[in-house]
């Protein structure tokens, strides 16, 4: 039979024929291109996949649903958005004798925020800074590469201490391929290596917050060439020992 022979509703069978036809056939070919590349590959695009949700909505007694496909860059948006109030510019020395002491962030709700100790030795004047404005921050303790430090009173008496406490994500569940996210006086991003976090760190980074693309807190990046990254979980476990009452999130 020759096509022009067809009616309508003949055509119409055939087309959703030949569409039922090539979606199976791109599903196959997706497959086995996917079985076949390699990981850096592979990860990125399960990740667009699995960040594809659905809405489900009420309208008029009707349930409809909205598919959203969330992109990488809204993700890194969000994460720095809901981390900004935990960061904090340190400064050592007096107004005569003031210097740069790298970044730290908040670990708990009893204003201790932690910094690198390459910054932070020990004892000293020391000063942190956020968006609510400049604080006396009191040297508690240092180990393994980081040190702790407690806001005290505002230099300028207006200024009323606010800050969040991040949520505590965990290094060891990262997957190969997976972002993170240095929050820095410059953002900056990279890959996850096995074991590794794969960041240079500098004067404008060290004691900044690691993340995930949650949002959550994987660790502190440090200036120690030896070992540029230790875990929120190492962080917490060492303030538990430094500051028992300081150790709750």
């Amino acid at each position: 039979m020759d096509i022009k022979d067809l009616n309508k509703s003949q055509l119409i069978l055939l087309a959703v024929l030949l569409s039922f036809i090539t979606s199976i056939a791109t599903g196959i070919t997706t497959v086995t291109l996917m079985q076949q590349a390699p990981a850096s590959v592979t990860v990125p695009v399960n990740r667009v996949i699995q960040q594809t949700v659905e809405k489900i909505q009420q309208v008029e007694g009707k349930t409809t649903v909205q598919t959203v496909v969330v992109k990488e860059e809204d993700l890194v948006v969000d994460a720095i958005a809901k981390n900004r109030d935990a960061v904090f510019n340190l400064i050592k020395g007096d107004d005569f004798a003031a210097m740069p002491a790298g970044r730290a962030f908040a670990v708990s709700s009893e204003g201790i925020i932690v910094a690198d100790t390459a910054f932070v030795p020990g004892e000293g004047t020391y000063y942190a800074e956020n968006a609510s404005g400049k604080f006396r921050a009191h040297f508690v303790a240092s180990q393994k590469g980081f040190s702790f430090l407690k806001l005290g009173a505002p230099v300028n008496a207006t200024d009323k201490l606010t800050f969040s406490v991040p949520t505590a994500g965990d290094i060891s569940k990262m997957k190969i391929g997976q972002k993170v996210i240095v929050l820095g006086k410059k953002i900056s991003t990279s890959i996850f290596e096995e074991n590794d976090v794969n960041i240079t760190v500098n004067a404008d980074n060290a004691g900044s917050m690691v993340l995930d693309l949650d949002g959550n807190v994987l660790g502190i990046a440090l200036s120690n060439a030896a070992a540029n990254f230790s875990s929120i979980q190492a962080i917490l476990e060492a303030l538990a020992v430094a500051a028992p009452t300081g150790a709750q999130q």
